[in-house]
């Protein structure tokens, strides 16, 4: 299946710009207003520290995710060109990864966001009040995604801007009241700690894959994708560091215990701002919702598109040019699971699932680029991709490593019943085996 008519009917309307705020809209999400507390437990004031080891490895990932984007752009994001670099089977396995990390992800949100509006209602008003935020959240962010890219794109930036304002606020506000006796050590790391810490820290750093997945719609890809990732991972990594140092400054040892960690952290300067910091919070996940309704959809739009879903998920509006089926689909299936609260359980599962993506990642832009092989403009052409590719895949290796013994054996259970579901349907229709034709031979 080529990329060609993969992303046909597709309009490339999107730059660096918007990619680069998708991006940080689905990065930074509602973690980021917890994430200091847990970073502190695990490793007290050397937060910071584990934050900035994460952002090397993440950032490593995110070199070859953009030389893996600018030479094979297309609709599915590192689906593509996994399948193009390894064939079907890894491509399969690696878009499996990315939408249901994505979509257990948004499920798990939109529950959050129903569970803070209908708190407000008395007991008795809030299983009703949980159930419609549920469908007016999911339902109004796929209607204007099956309008068209451009006004779904829009959305997220102003989402963007409104999420970050909290943030800015908080951070310039707090800088002004930050003690140095906070930051006084007084928490001793032990393995679990630090384990657990990394794995909190390289969770909040994950999620750019989903808005590479409607790469099929990025104009001149080549030039865009490493520039939009470049703007999107470097900013959001001045920004957590920022964070953490200044929650840790106002806080200090309580920083660890608080359920809340921005929202205390500016209580203790105002109660108008602690109440700005819950509102952030709320908008924020509402932001990273709306990114990963933009993304993740054209997963399965791109396997429809190659024989491996029911064709109706690969059709594209005529009048808005998007695949809306695919986005009422999955739509669907995240008010599902936000309905039925099962997104907890899989929570840590769903987070492991991209350790596989961004190995599978890293080593399909390595091949690709020592093939030189390219669709269109030239590409980024890295000159040391081959040592970005060797930390992206030790670091992730290193993260299922950190994690329980149920949690990695989850993990595998995953990973074979994704091969397994693979084999089952090339046997059942042979006659339409996808990617023969993208393969590296």
């Amino acid at each position: 299946m080529s990329h060609d008519h993969r992303d046909a009917g597709l309009v490339r309307a999107v730059g660096p710009w918007g990619l680069a705020a998708s991006t940080v809209c689905i990065v930074v999400g509602g973690g980021i207003f917890v994430v200091p507390a847990a970073l502190a437990a695990g490793v007290g004031s050397y937060a910071p520290l584990a934050l900035l080891v994460c952002a090397v490895a993440v950032g490593a990932v995110a070199i070859c995710f953009a030389e893996g984007g600018s030479r094979m752009a297309s609709s599915g994001g590192a689906y593509g060109y996994i399948a193009v670099a390894f064939g079907p089977l890894a491509g399969f396995m690696s878009g499996t990864f990315s939408w249901l990390g994505s979509v257990l992800s948004c499920g798990g949100i939109t529950a959050a966001i129903a569970d803070v509006c209908a708190s407000v209602l008395p007991p008795a008003q809030r299983p009703f009040a949980h159930l419609m935020v549920s469908v007016l959240v999911v339902g109004g962010l796929a209607l204007v995604n099956t309008r068209g890219v451009r006004q779904a794109t829009r959305l997220v930036s102003v989402v963007t801007a409104l999420k970050l304002l909290p943030l800015l606020v908080f951070l310039v506000v707090g800088a002004g009241a930050v003690h140095a006796g906070n930051f006084a050590q007084t928490v001793q790391p032990d393995t679990a700690g630090l384990g657990r810490a990394l794995i909190l820290a390289l969770f909040a750093f994950t999620g750019m894959e989903i808005s590479l997945s409607a790469s099929g719609e990025v104009a001149d890809p080549a030039r865009t994708i490493p520039r939009a990732l470049l703007i999107a991972m470097s900013s959001v990594t001045l920004l957590y560091v920022a964070i953490q140092l200044v929650a840790q400054g106002l806080l200090g040892p309580a920083l660890a215990a608080s359920p809340a960690p921005l929202a205390d952290a500016m209580g203790s300067i105002s109660p108008v701002l602690r109440a700005l910091m819950l509102v952030g919070a709320a908008v924020s996940m509402f932001g990273l919702l709306s990114s990963e309704l933009l993304g993740n959809p054209r997963v399965l739009f791109a396997f429809a598109r190659d024989g491996m879903l029911p064709a109706a998920l690969g059709r594209v509006h005529e009048a808005s040019r998007v695949p809306h089926v695919a986005i009422l689909v999955n739509a669907a299936i995240v008010l599902l699971l936000a309905l039925s609260g099962s997104f907890a359980e899989l929570a840590v599962l769903s987070t492991l699932a991209t350790a596989p993506l961004y190995m599978l990642g890293c080593a399909a832009a390595l091949r690709l680029a020592r093939r030189g092989i390219t669709q269109g403009a030239a590409p980024l052409d890295f000159r040391w991709l081959g040592t970005a590719a060797a930390v992206g895949i030790a670091s992730m290796l290193l993260l299922v490593a950190l994690a329980e013994r149920a949690e990695i054996v989850g993990l595998l259970s995953v990973i074979g019943a994704s091969a397994l579901a693979y084999v089952l349907w090339v046997r059942l229709r042979p006659s339409r085996a996808p990617g023969a034709a993208d393969r590296l031979e």
